[in-house]
C-alpha cells in the first residue's frame, strides 16, 4: 500500500511567522511556489501562507494604504494536515473534499514534508 511518506516532498521552503510578508511573497514568486508552510523555531507547523493570503496584503496596501506586516498576520492558522503514514488513497479522498492543492505532512506535530496533487499524480503513474 502506497503511503504519503513514499511520495511527499521533503525539501520545502518554509517561512517564519515573524518574517516580513513582502519578503515571503518575493520568495514565493522567485521559487515559483503558490504557498509555503509557516513553522516555529522547533519546526512545529503554525500556519500556511498561500497566494490567496497574499492577495489580502495587496488589497489592503493598494486600496486602504495599509502597510504590510508579518507573515503571522496573513497566514492561515489551522491548515489541514496529513500524516506520513496515511495511505495515499485517503489523501486522494481529502483532495476531492477540499479545494487545497497541498497538505503539510506532520509527524509528532512537526513538519516533515508536503504532499500535493502533483505528487499524487506522479504516484499514480509510477504505480500504474
Amino acid at each position: 500500500m502506497a503511503l504519503v511518506r513514499d511520495y511527499m516532498s521533503r525539501d520545502l521552503i518554509v517561512l517564519s511567522p515573524e518574517q516580513d510578508v513582502v519578503e515571503a511573497m518575493q520568495l514565493m514568486l522567485e521559487r515559483r511556489i503558490s504557498g509555503a508552510p509557516v513553522v516555529d523555531p522547533h519546526r512545529n507547523l503554525v500556519g500556511l501562507l498561500t497566494q490567496r493570503d497574499c492577495l489580502t496584503v495587496v488589497y489592503r496596501a493598494g486600496y486602504h494604504g495599509e502597510l504590510p506586516g508579518k507573515v503571522s498576520e496573513f497566514m492561515s492558522r489551522s491548515p489541514e494536515t496529513v500524516t506520513a503514514e496515511m495511505p495515499l488513497v485517503e489523501v486522494i479522498e481529502r483532495f476531492y473534499q477540499s479545494l487545497h492543492r497541498r497538505f503539510p505532512v506532520l509527524e509528532n506535530n512537526q513538519l516533515v514534508g508536503q504532499i500535493s496533487r502533483r505528487d499524487v499524480l506522479r504516484a499514480f503513474l509510477e504505480l500504474a
